[in-house]
């Protein structure tokens, strides 16, 4: 009966010409708040905007509020305020269709509250949010926003549980690995008139691998040839289509104009690489004056803070030619012969001075003989 009330009311609306072709549906835990939001209308200055709640549920209800006034009406467990439908505690009399629309009701929309008694793995699927952490970052859980009409109902914190443990979190972690993916209740606490009510959502925490830069390595002196062409690739690892990865020279950014003497390009792996992304610094000639400056590979993502890795260029030592490796070995050859040739003169000939004995009647001579030494003759 209820769904054939529906039904007609629905075909009613679109033979009217308005909005909308499907109900907004939403889904609650017994005994939590829920918070309906009628759409502006169109064409119409919201001062002269009557809006009319329809309940057609168990609990029959029809209650005008007028947008211009700040006045709230409440009946049971319902509070109306301008375009918003609070339900304060919500149970399966409150199950059903809802509609709001303009005094003369020639506009029309559609909310259709689902209500579960007990935690259901249907309920945490409709009401599920996903949120994307990265490994090793920081991660800062999200619950989500409710918006309130200016009632005096007031916020009173946000409780955060992970699913199968007890213990209360604050939804804040400051480095995030895989122990925590899972599921999450956050729940929104609100007071008004000296009771607590409550909203539950339920989070899915997913972590992801992190963006970095694969190489370079920090601190890196590469070797390069002057006069040379030089391509230094920078590859990075990136989870968003949105990262990016360039060079700087010194605190400057390098172009992309590839008819400057240096400058960068960017591609992307495709399929299995597609997650890696490339900035070549390209140096047609490298100059002296290149090798004075520092150059920096720079990683950008939207979802976690820079990173960036700095290398310097040194001159690579320039290999000997062979004939000029010879002709310093034998240079080297000749030395070593001279020297040889000097020890043996200096140290295989010595010769002594002849002395005469008058006294005697003898004669002393001295012969020089590199082969025997020195012989006397009497």
């Amino acid at each position: 009966m209820e769904k054939q009330l529906f039904v007609r009311l629905l075909l009613l609306t679109l033979l009217k010409g308005v909005w909308p072709l499907e109900p907004k549906v939403l889904h609650v835990r017994a005994g939590e708040m829920v918070v309906l939001q009628c759409p502006y209308f169109r064409r119409v200055s919201d001062g002269d905007v009557k809006v009319l709640w329809t309940s057609h549920t168990s609990q029959e209800m029809n209650v005008t509020s007028n947008m211009s006034t700040s006045a709230e009406q409440s009946h049971v467990d319902v509070l109306i305020h301008g375009r918003s439908l609070i339900i304060l505690r919500a149970s399966v009399n409150h199950q059903g269709n809802y509609s709001c629309s303009r005094g003369n009701a020639s506009s029309r929309f559609w909310f259709r509250l689902t209500v579960y008694t007990t935690q259901s793995r249907e309920h945490e699927e409709k009401n599920q949010n996903h949120l994307t952490c990265y490994m090793q970052q920081s991660c800062t859980m999200k619950c989500p926003v409710v918006i309130l009409p200016p009632v005096n109902i007031t916020s009173n914190g946000i409780i955060w549980n992970k699913k199968g443990e007890s213990s209360p979190r604050d939804g804040i972690f400051s480095r995030v690995d895989e122990k925590h993916r899972g599921l999450y209740n956050c729940t929104r606490l609100y007071l008004y008139q000296g009771q607590t009510y409550s909203m539950t959502f339920t989070v899915s925490l997913d972590i992801q691998p992190s963006s970095k830069i694969l190489w370079p390595h920090k601190d890196d002196v590469l070797a390069v040839e002057l006069d040379s062409p030089v391509v230094i690739n920078c590859t990075a690892f990136v989870t968003s289509k949105f990262d990016d990865v360039f060079w700087l020279s010194g605190e400057s950014f390098v172009e992309t104009n590839s008819s400057l003497p240096f400058f960068y390009n960017y591609t992307r792996g495709k399929n299995a690489d597609k997650n890696k992304v490339t900035a070549s610094l390209v140096f047609k000639k490298v100059s002296e004056e290149d090798l004075s400056r520092s150059y920096t590979c720079k990683l950008e993502s939207a979802h976690q803070p820079s990173s960036f890795v700095t290398i310097t260029l040194t001159q690579k030592a320039r290999p000997f030619s062979l004939s000029l490796t010879l002709c310093i070995v034998a240079i080297a050859a000749v030395i070593v012969i001279t020297i040889l040739g000097a020890m043996i003169v200096s140290h295989g000939c010595s010769c002594r001075k002849g002395s005469v004995n008058l006294h005697r009647g003898e004669q002393d001579s001295s012969v020089c003989n590199p082969l025997s030494g020195s012989s006397s003759i009497i």
